[in-house]
Protein backbone atom coordinates (compact mmCIF):
# COMPACT_ATOMS: atom_id res chain seq x y z
CA UNK A 1 0.00 0.00 0.00
CA UNK A 2 1.33 3.44 -0.95
CA UNK A 3 1.34 5.81 1.99
CA UNK A 4 -0.78 8.82 1.16
CA UNK A 5 0.10 12.22 2.61
CA UNK A 6 -2.03 15.29 3.17
CA UNK A 7 0.23 16.87 0.55
CA UNK A 8 -1.13 14.41 -2.04
CA UNK A 9 -4.44 16.27 -1.67
CA UNK A 10 -4.69 19.14 -4.12
CA UNK A 11 -6.90 22.14 -4.72
CA UNK A 12 -7.80 22.20 -8.40
CA UNK A 13 -9.10 25.25 -10.22
CA UNK A 14 -11.85 24.26 -12.64
CA UNK A 15 -12.67 26.19 -15.78
CA UNK A 16 -15.25 28.93 -15.44
CA UNK A 17 -17.27 30.04 -18.43
CA UNK A 18 -18.45 33.52 -17.61
CA UNK A 19 -21.64 35.00 -18.96
CA UNK A 20 -23.65 38.03 -17.88
CA UNK A 21 -26.58 35.65 -17.37
CA UNK A 22 -24.55 33.46 -14.99
CA UNK A 23 -21.43 31.31 -14.94
CA UNK A 24 -20.99 27.61 -15.63
CA UNK A 25 -18.23 25.23 -14.56
CA UNK A 26 -18.03 21.92 -16.44
CA UNK A 27 -16.29 18.87 -14.95
CA UNK A 28 -15.02 16.09 -17.21
CA UNK A 29 -13.85 12.64 -16.06
CA UNK A 30 -10.09 12.13 -16.05
CA UNK A 31 -9.46 15.58 -17.46
CA UNK A 32 -10.61 18.20 -14.97
CA UNK A 33 -10.23 15.81 -12.05
CA UNK A 34 -7.80 12.87 -11.83
CA UNK A 35 -10.36 10.03 -11.81
CA UNK A 36 -13.62 8.84 -13.36
CA UNK A 37 -16.76 9.87 -11.53
CA UNK A 38 -18.99 6.96 -10.49
CA UNK A 39 -21.05 8.67 -7.78
CA UNK A 40 -22.23 12.19 -7.08
CA UNK A 41 -23.88 13.44 -3.91
CA UNK A 42 -24.17 16.69 -2.01
CA UNK A 43 -24.38 17.68 1.62
CA UNK A 44 -26.61 20.57 2.66
CA UNK A 45 -28.72 21.99 5.52
CA UNK A 46 -25.81 21.43 7.90
CA UNK A 47 -26.68 22.93 11.31
CA UNK A 48 -24.29 25.62 12.55
CA UNK A 49 -21.30 24.17 14.39
CA UNK A 50 -21.77 20.66 12.99
CA UNK A 51 -19.01 18.74 11.23
CA UNK A 52 -19.33 16.14 8.46
CA UNK A 53 -17.09 13.47 7.04
CA UNK A 54 -14.51 12.37 9.62
CA UNK A 55 -13.51 9.24 7.77
CA UNK A 56 -11.02 7.88 5.24
CA UNK A 57 -11.42 5.67 2.19
CA UNK A 58 -9.31 2.66 1.26
CA UNK A 59 -9.86 2.96 -2.52
CA UNK A 60 -12.26 5.80 -3.29
CA UNK A 61 -11.06 9.21 -4.49
CA UNK A 62 -13.24 12.19 -3.65
CA UNK A 63 -13.44 15.69 -5.09
CA UNK A 64 -15.19 18.26 -2.89
CA UNK A 65 -16.64 21.45 -4.36
CA UNK A 66 -18.29 24.29 -2.41
CA UNK A 67 -21.32 24.56 -4.69
CA UNK A 68 -22.59 27.31 -2.41
CA UNK A 69 -21.08 29.01 0.62
CA UNK A 70 -17.89 27.86 2.28
CA UNK A 71 -16.41 25.24 4.57
CA UNK A 72 -13.04 23.96 5.73
CA UNK A 73 -11.65 20.49 5.17
CA UNK A 74 -9.30 19.15 7.83
CA UNK A 75 -6.94 16.59 6.30
CA UNK A 76 -4.93 14.12 8.37
CA UNK A 77 -2.53 11.39 7.23
CA UNK A 78 -1.76 10.09 10.73
CA UNK A 79 1.36 12.25 11.07
CA UNK A 80 0.51 15.63 9.54
CA UNK A 81 -2.65 17.71 9.59
CA UNK A 82 -3.57 20.36 7.05
CA UNK A 83 -6.67 22.53 6.73
CA UNK A 84 -8.00 23.75 3.38
CA UNK A 85 -10.68 26.45 3.04
CA UNK A 86 -13.08 25.99 0.13
CA UNK A 87 -15.13 29.07 -0.75
CA UNK A 88 -15.37 29.36 -4.55
CA UNK A 89 -17.53 27.04 -6.70
CA UNK A 90 -14.84 26.75 -9.38
CA UNK A 91 -12.23 25.33 -6.98
CA UNK A 92 -12.37 21.80 -5.62
CA UNK A 93 -10.28 19.61 -3.36
CA UNK A 94 -9.07 16.20 -4.54
CA UNK A 95 -8.75 13.76 -1.64
CA UNK A 96 -7.06 10.50 -2.65
CA UNK A 97 -7.66 7.28 -0.71
CA UNK A 98 -5.82 6.89 2.57
CA UNK A 99 -6.37 10.42 3.94
CA UNK A 100 -8.66 11.11 6.88
CA UNK A 101 -10.91 14.09 6.05
CA UNK A 102 -13.49 16.07 7.99
CA UNK A 103 -15.56 18.99 6.71
CA UNK A 104 -15.97 21.78 9.26
CA UNK A 105 -17.10 25.37 9.80
CA UNK A 106 -19.88 25.38 7.22
CA UNK A 107 -21.27 28.80 6.39
CA UNK A 108 -25.02 29.29 6.52
CA UNK A 109 -26.64 27.68 3.46
CA UNK A 110 -23.43 25.95 2.35
CA UNK A 111 -23.63 23.06 -0.10
CA UNK A 112 -20.77 20.58 -0.46
CA UNK A 113 -20.84 18.75 -3.80
CA UNK A 114 -18.90 15.46 -3.75
CA UNK A 115 -17.71 13.65 -6.86
CA UNK A 116 -16.51 10.13 -6.04
CA UNK A 117 -14.55 7.53 -7.98
CA UNK A 118 -16.46 4.56 -6.54
CA UNK A 119 -20.05 3.65 -5.84
CA UNK A 120 -21.01 3.53 -2.18
CA UNK A 121 -19.38 0.55 -0.49
CA UNK A 122 -19.39 0.54 3.32
CA UNK A 123 -16.30 -1.71 3.46
CA UNK A 124 -14.27 1.06 1.75
CA UNK A 125 -14.81 3.42 4.70
CA UNK A 126 -12.65 3.73 7.81
CA UNK A 127 -14.87 5.58 10.28
CA UNK A 128 -12.92 5.03 13.51
CA UNK A 129 -9.80 7.18 13.93
CA UNK A 130 -7.89 4.58 15.94
CA UNK A 131 -8.57 2.01 13.19
CA UNK A 132 -7.39 4.57 10.66
CA UNK A 133 -4.08 5.06 12.50
CA UNK A 134 -3.57 1.27 12.59
CA UNK A 135 -4.40 1.14 8.86
CA UNK A 136 -1.76 3.79 8.04
CA UNK A 137 0.93 1.85 9.92
CA UNK A 138 0.61 -1.30 7.81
Amino acid sequence: MKKTSVYDCSVIELSKIENRAGNITPVTNNRDIPFSINRIFYIYDIPGGEDRGAHAHKECHQFLVPASGSFEVELDDGKTKRTVMLNRPYYGLHIPPGVWAAEKSFSSGAICLVLASHKYEETDYIRNYEEYIAYTQR
